[in-house]
C-alpha cells in the first residue's frame, strides 16, 4: 500500500533520538460482530535524547485525538501516510495519547475478522509480523524499540480474551491484563472471541507455567490437546536444558485461528497457528511431525527472537533459522520424541526449499541487504530459514554441539530483553568455541549462492581406492543476482555404502566407513579413503552436515539408480532423492529418466514424508519439466502406478491414504475417473481406505477439473460439509470448473473485485490454475500483465503478493511468456518487492525450459 513504508534509515534515527518504556492501549471491541472499525486509544510514554521531532506509526480510518505532553494537535495536519508527525518532542519524558478507529481486516493481517458460518460467531486474532501492529494501536513499528505494553480490552458478552500476559477475570466485560515484559510490537498479540479451551501446565524444579490449547468450538471434536501438549513438554524440557535460560514469560497459550497466512506466529506466550493443523480427517504422520515442528519452531522463538530480538530486520534470519535448526534438533534429540529421523525430512524439504531459493534470481546473503520494510515483506523465504539453519547446522558441526549451545547461553544471558546483531551471536561462539569465525561469516552469512561437491575416485584392478578427492564447483549466480560465486569452507562426512544381507536374506546398502573432515577451497584431498575396497555407493555430505549441491560419480550414480530403495537408513535415500530432483531440475537427467527412478525405489521407501514429496515432484516434473509430446505418456505411466501402489499399500495405513491421494491428483481415463466416482459414492471401496471429509473434496476436485462433476455436486457436497474449509474447498472447485466462463467468473472475484477474505483468494486462485487446463488458462496470461501494477498497488501486501504470484502464466512455458515478462518489467518499472515475485517466476519458466530441452533429447528429439 502507498505511503506504508519505512526505512533503515528512518528507523535507525528514530531509535537514536528514543527510548521508549511502556504503551497503555485501551482497546473497545464490542462491536466486532457487525464489523467495520473499533475504537482504539494508546497512551505512550517514551524518552528523548534530545529536543526534536520524530513521528509515531498508525494504519487507520480516522483519528480523532492527538495529545503531545498536554497539548492536542489536529489530527488533520499531523496524520498522513500512516504516520503521526511529533513535531515538538522534549528532551526528557514524553506522553502521547493517540485516539482513533482502527479497522478490522479479512486479510490476515493487522486484527483479522473471521465469521464461522457453523455457529455464526465471530472470532478476532492479531497477525502484527512485520508491520501490522500500527493496524490496531499507535507504535513505535521498529524492533529495536522494546516497551512494556498493557492491555484493556472491552468485549461482547461470554467470549474470551487472551493477550500475552495471563488472561484476568473481566469485570463487566472489561479485560485489564497485567504489562508485559519489555518485548517488540510485533510479538504483542490479542486473541477475542468464543474460542474454547483445554488448560493444562509444564512443571520443572518447583516452577511451573501453564499451558493452554484454543480453537473455535465447531473444530473442538478434532483437537488432539495431549499430544500438542506433549510435544510442547518435550520442548520446555530440551530448551531449557540446551539454553539454560528459564523459559521468559508466565504462560504460554497456543491459539488454532483461522484464515491464518503463515504456519504460525510466535507472539510472546500467545501463539497463534493455523487452524489446517487442528486435522479434521485422517492424515499421515508426516502431516503431525510437520506440526510438531511447528510448534517447536515457535516455542523456540521464545527465547530467540521474543527475548533476545534482532535489531533490525536484516538479521531476521537469526530469529527463523535458529528457531528452525532447534526445532529439528530437539524433534531429533529429545527423549520420547516420535521423530528421531527429523533430519531426513529437513533434508528432503527443507533444504530442497533452500536449494531452489538459492538458484533464483533474487538470491541473497542469509544476512540479507533490508533498506526497508517492502524488502522485508518478501524475505521469508527459503534463504531465511531452510538454507540459514543448514548453515546454523554445518556451524554446530564445525564448532562442536557442546561449544555451540555454550555459547547460546552466553548469548541470551548477556541480551535477555534487548536486541542484538550477528557480531554478538558470533562473538559468543568464538568465546565457547575457540574459533575465529570471521571468516567463516564473510563466506557463508555474507555471500549468496550454492556449491557443488563431486567426489574424485580412481581405483586399482582390484577396486581397490587409489585416490580420493572432493572437489568444490561455485556455479555462477543465476540471472539477475548480485555478488559473485565464492568457494567456501564446509564440514562434511563422507560416506561408503556396501551391499549387506538384511534380515529378510535381501541386500540392502549399509555404511560400511565414514570420515569427517573439513572441505576447502576447489579440490581437498581424503587420504583417509585410500586402501579401502571402492563400494556400491560413495556419498558425500553423508549425515547432512553441510549446505551443498551432491553429485555422485557415475559408478554411485549407476548404483543408486538401480537400488535407491536398499538403502537401511532413510538420511542417505533422502539425500541420494534430493540430488537426483535437484538433478531434474537442473537439467542434467531427463524428466523421464528421474520418473524411471522414482519407480523404481519409491515401493521400497519406507518414510512417508520422502513419499509425499516424491509425490509432489514428480507431478511437478511430468507437468513442467517433461517433453510436451511424451507428457501424457508419463503422467498415465505415473497415473497407473499410483493406483497400483493405491491397491497394493496396506489397509488403513499412512501410505494407503498417501497413494490414494497422488492418484486422486492425476487420474485422467474414463475408468480412473469412474473409480474416483465410485469412491465418492461408495459404490467403489479399498479396503481400508477411510473417504473422509477432505479426502472426499480431493476426490470431487479432481472430478470436476476433469469435467466429470460441476455445481451440483459443488453444492451438495458443501452442504455435507457446511463449515469454513468446506467453503474454501467449494471455491477452489468452481474455479476449477474447465469452462470460459468458470475462469471469467474467478477472475473477477479475485481481481475485479476485493471483497474475498484471504483463505478464499488463495482457494480460487489454487483452483483457477490447473495443469490440464493449459489452453483454456492462455488468454489470461496477458490480462495478468494488465492489471498487476494496479492490483499490486490497491492491496493490502499479503493479498496482493497471493496475486502477483499465484496468476502469473507459470504453466504457459515458452519464449513468449518470458518475452512478456521482461517486456512487463520494462514498460512498469515495479517496485523492487513486485520485481523480485515477478522475476522469481519468470525464472520458474526458464528452469522448465531448459530441463524440458533435457527431456526432448533424452527422448531422441532435437528440441525447439
Amino acid at each position: 500500500m502507498p505511503g506504508t513504508n519505512l526505512t533503515r534509515d528512518e528507523a535507525r534515527e528514530r531509535a537514536r533520538l528514543l527510548r521508549v518504556e511502556e504503551y497503555d492501549i485501551v482497546l473497545d471491541i464490542t462491536d466486532a460482530p457487525a464489523g467495520g472499525t473499533f475504537r482504539s486509544e494508546t497512551t505512550v510514554r517514551f524518552e528523548a535524547n534530545a529536543p526534536g521531532a520524530s513521528f509515531i506509526d498508525l494504519v487507520a480510518p480516522t483519528v480523532h485525538e492527538v495529545v503531545l505532553n498536554g497539548e492536542s494537535l489536529d489530527p488533520g495536519k499531523v496524520f498522513a501516510d500512516s504516520r503521526i508527525a511529533l513535531p515538538e518532542l522534549v528532551a526528557g519524558t514524553n506522553e502521547l495519547r493517540v485516539v482513533a478507529d482502527c479497522a478490522y481486516t479479512n486479510t490476515g493481517e493487522g486484527l483479522h475478522r473471521f465469521v464461522d458460518p457453523v455457529d455464526g460467531s465471530t472470532y478476532l486474532y492479531t497477525q502484527f509480523e512485520v508491520p501490522d501492529a500500527r493496524r490496531v494501536f499507535a507504535c513505535f513499528e521498529q524492533p529495536d524499540l522494546k516497551a512494556t505494553f498493557r492491555f484493556t480490552v472491552t468485549a461482547p458478552e461470554g467470549w474470551s480474551v487472551i493477550s500475552n500476559s495471563p488472561t484476568p477475570e473481566p469485570e463487566d466485560r472489561v479485560w485489564r491484563f497485567e504489562p508485559t515484559p519489555r518485548v517488540s510490537t510485533y510479538i504483542t498479540a490479542l486473541i477475542a472471541g468464543p474460542y474454547t479451551s483445554v488448560h493444562s501446565s509444564w512443571e520443572k524444579d518447583g516452577r511451573t507455567v501453564p499451558l493452554g490449547i484454543w480453537c473455535r468450538p465447531s473444530l473442538a471434536e478434532y483437537l488432539d490437546a495431549e499430544a500438542i501438549f506433549e510435544v510442547t513438554r518435550q520442548g520446555f524440557d530440551w530448551f531449557e536444558e540446551k539454553f539454560d535460560f528459564p523459559y521468559p514469560f508466565a504462560k504460554y497459550d497456543q491459539l488454532f485461528v483461522p484464515e491464518f497466512n503463515a504456519g504460525a506466529m510466535e507472539n510472546a506466550g500467545a501463539v497463534t497457528i493455523r487452524d489446517q493443523y487442528v486435522f479434521r480427517s485422517k492424515v499421515t504422520d508426516a502431516a503431525y511431525e510437520g506440526r510438531a515442528e511447528t510448534i517447536l519452531h515457535e516455542l523456540a522463538h521464545m527465547w530467540f527472537g521474543d527475548l533476545v530480538t534482532m535489531e533490525w530486520w536484516n538479521d531476521l534470519w537469526l530469529n527463523e533459522s535458529f528457531a528452525t535448526y532447534t526445532s529439528v534438533a530437539c524433534q531429533a534429540a529429545a527423549p520420547g520424541s516420535r521423530w528421531p529421523h527429523a533430519w531426513t525430512s529437513f533434508a528432503n524439504q527443507m533444504k530442497t526449499w533452500a536449494y531452489r531459493q538459492d538458484q533464483l534470481p533474487s538470491t541473497h546473503p542469509i544476512m540479507a541487504e533490508i533498506r526497508d520494510l517492502d524488502d522485508v515483506l518478501v524475505n521469508f523465504d527459503g534463504i531465511t530459514y531452510a538454507k540459514g539453519a543448514s548453515v546454523l547446522k554445518q556451524l554446530v558441526a564445525y564448532v562442536g554441539e557442546d561449544a555451540f549451545f555454550r555459547g547460546v547461553q552466553a548469548y541470551f544471558k548477556r541480551h535477555a530483553w534487548g536486541n542484538t546483531t550477528l557480531p554478538d551471536l558470533l562473538t559468543a561462539l568464538e568465546e565457547t568455541s575457540g574459533r575465529d569465525l570471521s571468516a567463516w561469516s564473510r563466506a557463508w552469512l555474507e555471500t549468496a549462492g550454492i556449491n557443488i561437491l563431486r567426489p574424485e575416485v580412481t581405483t586399482d584392478a582390484e577396486g581397490v581406492i587409489t585416490s580420493f578427492a572432493v572437489r568444490q564447483e561455485a556455479p555462477a549466480l543465476p540471472e539477475g543476482a548480485t555478488g559473485e560465486p565464492v568457494l567456501r569452507p564446509h564440514r562434511i562426512a563422507i560416506g561408503l555404502y556396501a551391499s549387506r544381507e538384511d534380515a529378510n536374506g535381501g541386500s540392502a546398502l549399509v555404511r560400511t566407513e565414514r570420515v569427517e573432515l573439513d572441505v576447502d577451497g576447489e579440490l581437498t584431498e581424503v587420504p583417509e579413503l585410500v586402501g579401502h575396497p571402492r563400494p556400491a555407493v560413495v556419498l558425500l555430505n553423508d549425515d547432512d552436515l553441510s549446505y551443498a549441491k551432491v553429485r555422485l560419480d557415475a559408478d554411485s550414480l549407476a548404483a543408486v539408480t538401480e537400488r535407491l530403495g536398499d538403502f537401511a537408513e532413510s538420511l542417505p535415500r533422502a539425500l541420494c532423492w534430493a540430488s537426483a530432483w535437484d538433478m531434474t531440475r537442473d537439467g542434467e537427467m531427463a524428466t523421464r529418466d528421474y520418473l524411471e527412478l522414482v519407480l523404481s525405489g519409491i515401493g521400497r521407501e519406507s518414510d512417508i514424508g520422502v513419499v509425499q514429496t516424491l509425490h509432489r515432484q514428480v507431478k511437478l516434473a511430468l507437468e513442467l519439466y517433461a517433453d510436451p509430446a511424451w507428457r501424457e505418456e508419463g503422467l498415465s505411466r505415473w497415473t497407473a502406478a499410483a493406483l497400483g501402489f493405491l491397491r497394493g499399500a496396506e489397509p488403513g495405513g499412512d501410505h494407503q491414504l498417501a497413494w490414494a491421494r497422488a492418484f486422486a491428483a492425476v487420474a485422467r481415463t474414463e475408468e480412473q475417473l469412474s473409480l474416483l466416482e465410485g469412491l465418492l459414492d461408495g459404490s467403489e471401496v479399498v479396503e481400508g481406505l477411510a473417504v473422509d471429509t477432505e479426502l472426499r473434496w480431493s476426490l470431487l476436485h479432481r472430478l470436476v477439473v476433469r469435467g466429470r462433476a460441476g455445481e451440483a455436486e459443488i453444492a451438495a457436497e458443501l452442504e455435507r460439509d457446511a463449515t469454513a474449509a468446506g467453503e474454501r474447498h467449494a471455491a477452489y472447485a468452481r474455479a476449477a470448473v474447465p469452462t470460459a466462463e468458470a475462469k471469467a467468473a474467478a477472475w473477477a472475484l479475485v481481481v475485479e473485485g476485493d471483497s474475498l477474505p484471504n483463505a478464499v483468494q488463495e482457494s480460487v486462485i489454487g483452483g483457477f490454475v490447473q495443469p490440464d487446463q493449459r489452453e483454456l488458462l492462455e488468454p489470461w496470461s496477458a490480462r495478468y500483465f494488465e492489471v498487476l501494477k494496479d492490483v499490486w498497488e490497491s492491496r493490502s501486501h499479503e493479498m496482493a503478493q497471493q496475486i502477483a504470484v499465484g496468476l502469473y502464466p507459470a504453466l504457459q512455458i515458452g519464449r513468449e511468456t518470458v518475452e512478456r515478462t521482461d517486456a512487463w518489467l520494462e514498460e512498469a518499472r515495479p517496485n523492487a518487492a513486485l520485481r523480485r515475485l515477478v522475476t522469481e517466476s519468470r525464472a520458474g519458466v526458464v528452469r522448465a525450459l531448459r530441463a524440458r530441452e533435457t527431456d526432448i533429447r533424452a527422448g531422441g528429439g532435437s528440441g525447439a
